[in-house]
């Protein structure tokens, strides 16, 4: 059995202002090409299909676009939900697209979709899970829902009432699994709340994850991956290298993982000089890139900004690092305060007996700290 791994498409993203979506058509038609050339069985595509939960006209037509052009391929598609999108809109029409091979995870109540393809070797049921938080599966299953501390025990309560019994199985999730690796472009949960630990997925033979942009292996089999973003979202990725994850599935439990490179359609890059260099332009820096610039001069330039914008047409941003803003950051650090040894409940409590001159009543205490725990359950 072997199929594709996407996700985190992000389509409508802007970077900076710029939109992305010639980007984002150019890379799809890239990946379709790809595709058509490894004949895979299928495609898993790991959430946040889109940037945001109501996303732009243009990036619901390109999805469309996307879809219809892998149908035409006569191969299934399976897509899950992400944190950026709303699962409810990602499954309008979910039952029609069935008839087209287009599965789609439904918003989680319990019932996660498991499609059962075959090979010569058996069956393999990918099961299709969208992003979830322990506060949905309290909801769904109200029986366990004291067992529901984390988001792993979350998980773990949800996959419990998966179906497991085809001979391979492989799970679609979006999610932060321990250990991985992180970039500024993703959004943090305070103390790491949302992590879960890898040993929930003991019974996959591969998890096809997505939610990290960076490409990379949870587990040393290569059987927990991340695929990554198709493109760079941020500066902070612009040394990622994005490719396309074909995976083979032949015997349980031994996945045979490939990457495929993906082109670069427009750059985006970090540049460290003095002014003057900057505006000349550094040796191997490509003028169309999307650029961030660090101006190392001593003394500020007049008018920086605006004739680095108007010698280069995509500018992120521009900034100094010299000794005087050295030195300014260090005077604005703060004592490190870490996530676990804030006590949110104290805190409220300090800062209404500031405003009402008494302290909570154990009524309000207890209400209150229910809701932190909650919180604490979903992230931040």
């Amino acid at each position: 059995m072997k199929f594709v791994h996407l996700s985190d498409l992000h389509l409508g993203k802007r970077l900076n202002g710029y939109s992305r979506m010639e980007e984002q058509q150019e890379i799809l038609g890239r990946i379709l090409e790809l595709i058509q050339a490894e004949q895979p069985d299928a495609v898993v595509i790991a959430g946040d299909i889109y940037d945001r939960p109501v996303p732009p006209e243009e990036a619901t037509a390109l999805l469309s676009t996307f879809l219809m052009q892998l149908h035409r391929l006569d191969l299934p598609v399976m897509m899950i939900s992400g944190n950026h999108d709303s699962a409810e809109r990602i499954a309008f029409a979910a039952g029609l697209l069935e008839n087209s091979r287009i599965y789609i995870s439904p918003a989680y109540d319990g019932n996660v979709k498991r499609v059962v393809l075959s090979d010569a070797a058996g069956e393999v049921a990918f099961h299709l899970l969208p992003y979830i938080k322990p506060t949905d599966v309290r909801r769904v299953w109200p029986e366990e829902a004291a067992e529901v501390t984390d988001y792993t025990s979350a998980l773990r309560v949800a996959i419990r009432h998966l179906d497991l019994s085809a001979p391979r199985n492989v799970l679609a999730a979006h999610l932060f699994v321990t250990g991985a690796a992180r970039c500024d472009s993703e959004e943090l949960s305070i103390g790491g709340q949302d992590n879960v630990d890898a040993e929930v997925f003991s019974d996959f033979d591969y998890v096809a994850l997505g939610h990290l942009h960076g490409p990379q292996n949870v587990d040393a089999q290569g059987r927990i991956r991340y695929c990554g973003t198709p493109l760079i979202y941020s500066v902070s990725e612009c040394h990622q290298h994005k490719s396309v994850t074909v995976v083979s599935l032949d015997s349980p439990g031994n996945p045979e993982v490939r990457t495929i490179p993906l082109p670069v359609p427009r750059a985006v890059l970090r540049v460290e000089g003095a002014f003057d260099e900057l505006l000349a332009g550094l040796p191997g820096m490509d003028p169309d890139a999307y650029l961030d610039f660090v101006i190392t001069d001593e003394e500020e330039t007049p008018d920086a900004v605006s004739r680095l914008r108007h010698r280069y047409p995509h500018v992120l941003s521009v900034r100094y690092c010299n000794s005087k803003t050295r030195a300014q950051e260090s005077t604005d650090l703060l004592p490190a305060i870490t996530a676990e040894a804030i006590d949110p409940l104290s805190s409220f409590e300090d800062l209404f007996t500031q405003q009402y001159g008494r302290p909570f009543s154990p009524e309000q205490r207890a209400y209150l700290q229910q809701l932190i725990d909650d919180l604490r359950g979903d992230g931040v």
